[in-house]
This record gives C-alpha cells, sequence and structure tokens, in this order.
C-alpha cells in the first residue's frame, strides 16, 4: 500500500517537466482568450444587429457551444471532423475548441455590457456626425468595457482551469503532463497535488491582476461620475 511521500511530492513540485506544463496552461489560456474575446465581440455585435437572421444565427451558434459539453466539443473537433476531411493537430484542435467554447460565454457578457450603455449617448455621437464605428470605439465600448471587467476576469479564471479538459485529447497542459507523470512514477496523490498547487497559484495571480484592473478602470467610472454630479 502506498504511503503519502512529501519527498515525492517536493521533487516534482518544481519538476521541470510539471511547469513546461503549466506554461502551456498560461498560454492556451491567453490564446483562447485572446480568439474568443473577438468572437465574441462579433457574435454580441450580432445578436444587437437588428438582423432578425444575423440575430438568429448568432442565438444559434450561442445554443450549440453553451448547451453541449467542452469535452464533447473538443473530441468532435479533434476526432470527428477529420472524417469530413478537416484535420487539425492536437494543439489546434485544443485551441479552437476553447477559443469557440469561450466566445459564447464572453458574447454574453459584451452583449449585456453593451446593452448597458444607455442608447442616448449613442444618439448622441451620432448626432455630432461620428459614424457607427466611431461611436462604438470611442463611446460605447469604453464603458461597456469597465462594466464586462468583473464577469470577464471571472471567465479568465475559470478558463485556467478549463484548459484541463483538452487533456482529453492529448494536449500537453498541465494536467495531462501530471498524467504522464503518474504513469511513470505511481505518485498520484503526490502529484495531482502539485498540480493542484500551481493551478492555485496562476488563479490567484490573476485574481490580483483582476482586482487591479477593476480598481483601475473602475476608478475613472467613479470620477465621471463625480463629474457629472
Amino acid at each position: 500500500m502506498h504511503i503519502w511521500s512529501w519527498q515525492g511530492f517536493f521533487d516534482y513540485l518544481f519538476n521541470p517537466f510539471l511547469l513546461q506544463g503549466a506554461v502551456t496552461t498560461l498560454w492556451l489560456t491567453a490564446a483562447s482568450l485572446f480568439f474568443g474575446l473577438i468572437l465574441g465581440v462579433a457574435v454580441a455585435l450580432l445578436r444587437l444587429s437588428g438582423n432578425r437572421w444575423l440575430a438568429g444565427l448568432a442565438a444559434f451558434y450561442c445554443w450549440i457551444f453553451r448547451g453541449t459539453p467542452l469535452l464533447v466539443q473538443l473530441l468532435i473537433i479533434y476526432t470527428g471532423l477529420p472524417l469530413f476531411g478537416l484535420r487539425f493537430s492536437v494543439t489546434q484542435a485544443a485551441l479552437l475548441g476553447l477559443a469557440l467554447n469561450e466566445a459564447a460565454y464572453l458574447s454574453e457578457i459584451v452583449r449585456s455590457g453593451i446593452s448597458a450603455v444607455g442608447p442616448g449617448q449613442r444618439e448622441a455621437g451620432l448626432a455630432l456626425g461620428l459614424k457607427k464605428i466611431q461611436v462604438f470605439r470611442t463611446i460605447t465600448w469604453p464603458q461597456a468595457f469597465r462594466i464586462i471587467i468583473p464577469p470577464l476576469g471571472n471567465s479568465v479564471n475559470g478558463l485556467l482551469k478549463t484548459t484541463s479538459v483538452a487533456s482529453v485529447i492529448s494536449m500537453e497542459e498541465l494536467l495531462r503532463r501530471t498524467q504522464i507523470l503518474i504513469q511513470e512514477k505511481f505518485l498520484v496523490l503526490e502529484l495531482f497535488l502539485a498540480a493542484a498547487f500551481w493551478y492555485l497559484v496562476m488563479t490567484t495571480v490573476w485574481d490580483l491582476v483582476q482586482r487591479q484592473l477593476e480598481k483601475r478602470y473602475g476608478r475613472a467610472y467613479d470620477l465621471t461620475a463625480a463629474d457629472r454630479r
């Protein structure tokens, strides 16, 4: 019967192979967030476009990707699409699946943020001769961005942990590399706790960053509100 090994835990806590998995988790999170946010903004704008067909298409997209498990989506992208001639590497499939899934959730966050900006401000911008894209870039989006920072930050925190699902298609992020080491060393609890430690470190650091972002943009919002009074 295996007994807990402190030596094994500390030996693998800073294991280069495991740390590289944490690095992969970080860049996979950042890349998925980047592409997911771009697509999420586009989907949100389609939902708000007023065009019934475009809004319906965007709503259908959200329905599909929010209503099915990410695990299933990754398996379809990696093992199902090749049946139709679309082949992706493990990295491409993981990034594509995570970005598409994240975009569906981010689109709702962005849509609610944009909807919270009063229509009178957009109308005022148009009355001043600004084009719609200029109104969105200079008036609507800066205000909406302040509103979406808290839920967006929570999405990043969740995405850091959700990347572990990519291990099912052999993406060598933190969890997958932990599983590989377990198969070699049989230190199950020690290695899982080492992985949990690094997930906790990453989410804690992001929490600190998120607090600073909220403080910075919230301060700007408070000053603007004070000026209006």
